[in-house]
C-alpha cells in the first residue's frame, strides 16, 4: 500500500474520535454523520485549535446540516449530465466526476447528495460511456476533472482516463480539482507529478479557505506540482466563519502566490442542502473583494462568482451584472439572461 493510502486509512471517521480530543459529545455529532459522512486525515485534524474555529467548522459535522431545507441539486447538475457523472452546463467543456471519495468531506460541499456515497463513478463501464460521449460531441475542448477528488484514484486509474482524453484530437486541455494538497498533501507524490507530466496541457485547480491550511506540508506539495510544469490556480468558498472577513481573505491570497497558486474564483455559497448555516449574504462578499481591490496586488484578487441555480452558469458579480431590487438580487448571466437570487437577510 502506498503511504499516502495508508495515511487515509488512518483518517477520523466516528464522532468518537473527535470526542477523545476535544470532549465534544459524539451523541451530537452522530445524526449528522449518518446522514453526510465524516472523515477527516490526521493532517487536516492537526490544524484543529479549538472547537468551532476556522478548520473545525470545515470539516466537523454540525447539528445545522439537517435543519435547512435548501435543494440537494440546485445547480440542475443531474439534468445537464448526458451520462451519468458528466456535465455538460457550457458548450465547449464538461465536468466528469470520476471519483465519489474525498481526503475529507467538507461539510459545505457541493455534492453533499453524492460525495462519500457508494457509485460508479471511475469504473469501466462508467468511464467508456463518458469517453463514448466526449469522442462523438466536437465542441468539448475542455475536459475537468473532479468528483469528489481525483487525486483520490490510484496513479494507473488517472494515467488511463488521462492517456484516452490526450487521445481525442478535440480536447486541448484537462484540469483536474483537488484538494488534496490542503488535506492530504502526501498524495502529492514525485511518481505522481511525473506521470501528470506527460499530459501537458495540464492545469490543477487547489482549494484552499483559510491561511492556515497553508502549511509547509502543502507548500511542498503545490512546489511538486509547479516544479512539473502544472500552472496551479485555486478556488476559494466565501464561508460564514471561516473567512468571511477582509484581513483574512487578503492573507490566504498573499500567501497563495507565495506558493505559486494563483487566486481563480472566489464562489458564493451554493444553495445545497445542508449547507445553509455557511451562507454569507453577497454584500459581504462584495465588501471583501472592495477589501482585495487596491490594498494588495491585482494578482492576489480572484473573481467573485455565483453559481446561478438551474445550471444558468457563473456570474461574476460586478457593478454591471448584479442589481439589488428588495430582497432580490437581478444577475446577468454570460448569456444576457437575467436571474433571481434571493439575498440572505442576516
Amino acid at each position: 500500500m502506498e503511504s499516502w493510502r495508508r495515511r487515509l486509512a488512518e483518517s477520523i471517521t466516528t464522532p468518537e474520535e473527535i470526542a477523545e480530543r476535544f470532549g465534544t459529545d459524539p451523541a451530537l455529532l452522530a445524526p449528522v454523520a449518518r446522514r453526510y459522512p465524516l472523515r477527516i486525515t490526521r493532517h487536516y485534524f492537526g490544524l484543529i485549535r479549538a472547537v468551532g474555529d476556522p478548520i473545525w467548522r470545515q470539516c466537523v459535522p454540525d447539528l445545522q446540516e439537517l435543519e435547512d431545507d435548501q435543494l440537494p441539486d440546485p445547480l440542475d447538475e443531474e439534468r445537464l449530465s448526458p451520462v451519468p457523472g458528466l456535465i455538460h452546463r457550457y458548450p465547449d467543456r464538461v465536468v466528469w466526476l470520476v471519483s465519489n471519495e474525498c481526503a475529507v468531506y467538507c461539510r459545505f460541499c457541493m455534492r453533499k447528495r453524492r460525495v462519500g456515497c457508494p457509485g460508479r463513478a471511475g469504473d469501466k463501464g462508467t468511464v467508456d460511456e463518458t469517453l463514448r460521449y466526449i469522442v462523438g460531441t466536437p465542441q468539448i475542448r475542455d475536459v475537468i476533472l473532479s468528483g469528489g477528488d481525483p487525486l483520490l484514484l490510484d496513479d494507473g486509474q488517472l494515467e488511463q482516463i488521462l492517456a484516452r482524453l490526450r487521445a481525442i484530437p478535440h480536447v486541448e486541455i484537462v484540469r483536474i480539482g483537488t484538494r488534496a494538497p490542503v488535506t492530504l498533501p502526501e498524495r502529492i507524490t514525485s511518481r505522481l507529478c511525473r506521470m501528470l507530466r506527460r499530459y501537458q496541457p495540464l492545469y490543477v485547480n487547489t482549494h484552499f479557505n483559510h491561511p492556515r491550511e497553508i502549511t509547509p506540508e502543502a507548500a511542498r506539495a503545490c512546489a511538486r506540482l509547479a516544479d512539473a510544469g502544472i500552472p496551479l490556480g485555486n478556488q476559494t468558498v466565501l464561508l460564514r466563519g471561516v473567512n468571511d472577513d477582509p484581513a483574512v481573505m487578503t492573507r490566504l491570497m498573499q500567501r497563495l502566490l507565495a506558493i505559486r497558486v494563483r487566486p481563480y474564483y472566489l464562489h458564493q455559497m451554493d444553495l445545497v442542502q445542508g449547507t445553509g448555516h455557511f451562507r454569507t449574504t453577497v454584500k459581504t462578499g462584495i465588501s471583501i473583494m472592495e477589501g482585495l481591490r487596491g490594498h494588495t496586488s491585482g494578482m492576489a484578487a480572484p473573481y467573485y462568482v455565483i453559481d446561478a441555480p438551474e445550471g444558468k452558469g457563473k456570474i461574476p458579480i460586478l457593478p454591471e451584472c448584479a442589481t439589488l431590487q428588495g430582497d432580490r438580487w437581478l444577475l446577468r448571466n454570460y448569456r444576457g439572461e437575467t436571474i433571481e437570487y434571493r439575498e440572505l437577510v442576516d
